[in-house]
Parts: structure tokens; sequence; C-alpha cells
């Protein structure tokens, strides 16, 4: 606990964490806290560590708050980490086996000492001690994981920041019994998507209550929320497009579980065979809709809800195609690579370049340049006619007609 953390040791980022989050605790009815603390009283050297330095510093009373923060500026890291004794004294330091009884062990390092915490945790539960540990770590490494998680619940705080997060959403564990998990489910019903942001409203207003990223847990699982009951909600899913569903009633004293249809799978637009300074944009549009759901670019992958989509790929000419976005899946679109057209004249010109989409149908790309005599596109393959006429020619019989073909990444040139 005496290495550096943020220009702070990490004993007294924790003492301070702690003590600020003890102020927000007085208020709350019916509880009653204790302070344990281990490794504080006797100094480890090379040849000896006490395996017994653990203490009831402050045990549980009502309005014992200010007693324990007193305690705690007091403290000083000095010596062994002796977890499995700790957490076997800790259980009887409760003086209610039936009230809601928790322990928050927080550390920095694993047992010092000869014995195994998860042995303990395990005598613990057998002998129908009804405790509920969490566990959190302090710049812990990550390989540690599986030593605490036979405990309890565990969490690392990589910082100062994430200690007082950590801490914060502990204690909200520990003292609500109102939980609740948003299930982002799959087209089979199973909870798997996430990593998407979602606002929580006040039912029927735009009075956003809640912002989340959805998360998985280390089991796999959703995480778990606090809501206040007291509140009906409109939740928003941010998908694309996004998913609503309204009117939430979250039941008190219970874990609510508030499924929502998120399928998704994934798009990824390429052109592979076009140069890589290629630059084409493809408007997404939901089937049945007209409004553009999402611009993506050439070799961005997106994820869109499980459905049919439109795709208007602003090539010239434009091309069209209808995906299926398929569940947990990647959908390729791959582009033709386009042609040149370049052209030149001895007068400026007046004129319409024209695709033929289908035998005769011909559906117009683009109009020259005014006051240019020369011009350069890029074209998709297909046959194309250009419509023109020398602009200081005051007749309509004065038009002419050039059709050519345009082949992927060749170039057409046009003398007019």
């Amino acid at each position: 606990m005496n290495l550096d953390w943020n220009n702070q040791t990490r004993m007294a980022a924790a003492k301070e964490v702690l003590v600020k989050s003890l102020d927000g605790l007085k208020e709350v009815p019916n509880l009653e806290i204790a302070l344990r603390v281990y490794g504080h009283q006797s100094i480890v050297t090379n040849t000896y560590q006490d395996c017994q330095d653990t203490k009831l510093e402050v045990p549980f009373a009502p309005n014992n708050i200010d007693p324990i923060k007193m305690k705690i500026r007091g403290l000083q890291a000095k010596g062994a980490t002796p977890i499995a004794r700790s957490l076997e004294a800790s259980a009887a330091d409760f003086p209610d086996t039936l009230a809601r009884n928790f322990i928050i062990l927080i550390t920095d390092g694993l047992e010092s000492c000869d014995n195994d915490p998860c042995i303990i945790a395990r005598k613990l539960r057998d002998k129908g001690v009804k405790v509920t540990p969490f566990v959190i770590g302090l710049g812990m490494d990550l390989s540690y994981l599986d030593k605490f998680e036979c405990i309890g619940s565990y969490t690392d705080a990589e910082s100062k920041e994430a200690f007082s997060n950590v801490l914060g959403n502990v204690l909200n564990k520990a003292l609500q019994n109102t939980s609740a998990q948003i299930n982002l489910n799959t087209i089979e019903g199973k909870p798997l998507e996430t990593d998407v942001t979602m606002f929580l409203y006040e039912a029927g207003t735009q009075n956003l209550k809640y912002t989340f990223v959805h998360t998985l847990n280390r089991k796999g699982l959703p995480d778990t929320l606090f809501l206040d009951p007291a509140v009906k909600y409109d939740l928003k899913v941010n998908t694309v497009p996004a998913v609503s569903v309204k009117n939430i009633v979250i039941k008190p004293h219970t874990h609510n579980i508030i499924p929502v249809d998120a399928g998704q799978g994934q798009l990824k637009i390429t052109s592979l065979k076009s140069p890589s300074t290629a630059k084409i944009e493809t408007r997404v549009i939901q089937n049945s809709a007209s409004q553009t759901l999402n611009v993506q670019q050439l070799g961005e992958t997106q994820k869109y809800l499980v459905g049919t989509y439109q795709l208007e790929i602003l090539t010239l000419p434009r091309t069209y195609k209808e995906v299926k976005i398929d569940q947990s899946k990647l959908t390729n679109i791959d582009i033709v690579a386009a042609g040149q057209l370049t052209f030149t004249s001895q007068k400026v010109l007046v004129g319409q370049i024209f695709y033929e989409r289908n035998p005769g149908q011909w559906e117009w790309v683009l109009d020259l340049k005014e006051n240019q005599k020369t011009g350069a596109w890029n074209l998709q393959p297909g046959s194309y006619k250009l419509v023109y006429r020398e602009k200081d020619q005051r007749s309509s019989a004065y038009t002419k007609e050039k059709k050519f073909n345009i082949a992927t990444l060749n170039t057409t040139n046009l003398t007019l």
C-alpha cells in the first residue's frame, strides 16, 4: 500500500477516498459499520512477518462513522497481508446474523501468510455464515483475479478515481436491494449484445435520468444497475437503428430484468480492386424507410440490427443494393472498381452524360462543367453516351451524341 499512485501512496489515496465515502453514509437508516484492519501493527522484516496482525479497530455500532474516519486517518501500512485470517475473524464481527451483512475487502496484494482465503471463504459458507464479500483490488495484476473471485465479487481499481467509482458502486450494491439488468438479446433470446450506449428517461418526458454504456461482466452477463424504483422509465438503446422500450416499471426489493430485442450483425463495404485513395460513401436506409440511417465509409465495419437494408452507394452512376444483416455475422459488400472517362474538345461544350442501366433506358449521371474544354470522371463499368453541342451554337440541330463503354480500371478517352 506504500507504492506510488498518482503522486500519492496507495494508502494515502485509499484513506482519502474511504473518508469521503463514509461522509455520504451518515444519513442512511438502519446502517451499522465496523472497521477491521490488517498489516498495520507489526513491521515486516526479512526474517519475520506477523500473520496475526488483524484487528477489529472499530466494532459495529450506530452512529460510529466519525470514530471510523479518525481511525482511518491514523493508519499506516506496515506489515503482512493475512487476508484469510482477517476474513475468518471478520465473520464473527457481525452482531446480528439475521441482518444483511457485507464485507468490503480492500487490498493491493495477495495473501502473504500460510492460509488460503478460498478455503476460509468456503468454510464460512459451509457453516451457513451469511456474509456477502466484495473485494476491491488496488492497482493489481488481473492475472490474480482467480485468487479473489473465490471469496466474492471482485473488482479492480487501476487509479484513485477508479477506486472512488468502484467503492461507490459496491456501497450501492450493499445498501440497496433493488437492482436491474438490461438484456440486449440476440434473435435467439440470449443476452450477448453489448458495448452500446443506453439512455434512461423519466417515462413520457425528455428528462434524462441515467446514461450507461452497456457492459458484460467478467462472467459474460449484463452488468447490474441500480435504478430508482420510484420512477418509470423510457429506455433508448443506441443501436443502429435505435431500439426503444417504454414505461418500464422497476419493482423494489428484487432484481429486475429488462429484455430488449437487439440482435445485430455487421456490414462492411469494400472496393478491393479500387486504388487505396478511392473514397466512396454509402447511404444506408432501413427497408421501407426513406430517411438516411447512416452514411458508411469505404472500409468501415458497422453494426446494424438484424434485418434488411437498402444501400445507395454514391458511385457515378449510383449503385443500388439490398442487403440482409444476419445475427452475429459479417456481411461484406464489394463495389466494382471504376474506370475513367476523359474528354477533350476544341470548343466549350454544353452536355450531359447518361448511363444505360437497362437496354434502351438512359439514366442521367452528370452535367459537363461550364466553360471547360476538358474533363475526367471515375465511372462504373457499363454503357454510356454523351449528349452535347458546342456552347456558341444557337440551334438544337447541332446536338450530337457519342456512345462509349467504361471498363474496370481502364481509361476511355473521348476527343470531341
